[in-house]
């Protein structure tokens, strides 16, 4: 992919952000301080993000008429989730700057797509196996053992579409699994991968100009907790030579797909020290919010600059650094519990003079739903983890 490079556009023009979810509002935050104005579109609204932007539209991403209205009202658009659907942006794309480019967003929207873009592109992935869709609910079932098989045991199988935070996959460790397995998915298009027995997760957020411009964030070490990260620690905790290799490994692809944005590569670190590409994020990415605090200039300013055609900014780390997500959990809620949030005890935050708390403006919390996040920092990596590790204990319990 090659795309055309334009000429900067600079404050006091129209970013519009398709999403209006937490993303999006560190992303309109971002650019409001650069002086742009920002516009939103999200199906269902108030979202978090309209309510830091200059303006709001509600309507679905397939109301051509709606979306074309929008873009003609931005100078450049992009995404802050990768679940837009692809096929309505070509409606746009003579109105106005799409970044990154439809053609990236419909590539890693897809698993299946994005794997063997991978594989095509010569990067380092597990090994996996599709299955189409099937109407026929034995065909399917049949397809999916055979995929299974064909890719050994043991195996993660996840939906091509619309998957995160763990969200469409399923884990089949032996072989009394592929029954469930095969009940769980049967008809439905999937990528079944083989399971990477890994020392560590890490990430590396980069970011790409159309001039051809490439930074990449320092490597981020990565613990989740029932699919959904916990905790991101910088720096990783892993040798140099890995870090080098994982943040190269990360420029080589926004070279290759052409990133004008920002891109979350997401990695596997084998026991061996190998690098394993697990999946690719075409926007900011949870693992980076740390950069609002550690590093000069935050992964939400640097794709306001990379779609905006502007010089990137620094991307020294300042400090070790932990970023904890905050979950609806720490409003103690439980399952099959029917009783009133109680608010977490934020002043225990607050107090500490090395913690930042970010807060994403949404209403109600739910099991799982991100609500917020925050971070410490340290001379010591280890101390910024452990203190880190207490004061999300201290909210759990102050409910």
């Amino acid at each position: 992919m090659n795309f055309v490079v334009g000429p900067m556009i600079l404050p006091g023009k129209t970013i519009g952000i398709l999403g209006g979810g937490q993303l999006g509002r560190m992303l309109a935050q971002a650019a409001a301080q650069m002086g742009y104005h920002v516009h939103i579109f999200e199906p269902v609204g108030p979202s978090p993000a309209g309510e830091v932007a200059r303006k709001e539209v509600n309507a679905p991403y397939e109301d051509l008429a709606a979306l074309r209205a929008f873009a003609a009202a931005c100078d450049v658009v992009t995404y802050e989730f990768e679940n837009v659907p692809a096929a309505p942006l070509r409606a746009i794309e003579g109105l106005t700057r799409l970044q990154p480019h439809r053609l990236v967003l419909q590539t890693c929207q897809n698993r299946s797509r994005e794997k063997n873009w991978l594989r095509e592109a010569g990067f380092p992935h597990a090994a996996f196996a599709e299955v189409p869709a099937a109407g026929d609910h034995a065909a399917g079932r049949a397809s999916l053992i055979a995929g299974i098989h064909e890719v050994g045991l043991p195996c993660v199988v996840k939906t091509a579409d619309f998957g995160y935070d763990g969200k469409g996959q399923l884990k089949v460790m032996g072989e009394e699994e592929i029954e469930a397995a095969a009940a769980r998915f049967a008809g439905q298009a999937v990528v079944i991968e083989r399971f990477v027995t890994f020392a560590c997760e890490v990430s590396v957020v980069v970011a790409r100009t159309a001039a051809g411009e490439v930074r990449a964030y320092p490597v981020t070490e990565n613990i989740h907790t029932n699919h959904i990260l916990d905790f991101s620690i910088v720096p990783a905790r892993i040798a140099p030579a890995v870090a080098t290799a994982a943040e190269k490994l990360a420029c080589a692809i926004a070279e290759k797909i052409s990133l004008v944005g920002v891109l979350g590569v997401e990695m596997f670190v084998t026991p061996a020290g190998e690098i394993l590409v697990n999946e690719l994020a075409p926007r900011t990415h949870n693992s980076g919010h740390w950069t609002l605090d550690a590093c000069a200039t935050s992964q939400f300013e640097q794709q306001v600059r990379a779609i905006c055609g502007l010089p990137l900014g620094a991307v020294t780390l300042h400090s070790p650094v932990v970023m904890v997500n905050i979950l609806g959990d720490a409003w103690g809620l439980q399952p099959g519990l029917d009783r009133a949030p109680t608010e977490p005890a934020w002043a225990a935050l607050l107090a500490r003079p090395n913690v930042r708390l970010h807060l994403y403006g949404k209403v109600s919390p739910r099991l799982g739903r991100k609500m917020g996040h925050f971070t410490v920092q340290s001379d010591e990596v280890e101390t910024a983890l452990t203190q880190a590790k207490a004061l999300k204990s201290g909210l759990a319990k102050a409910t």
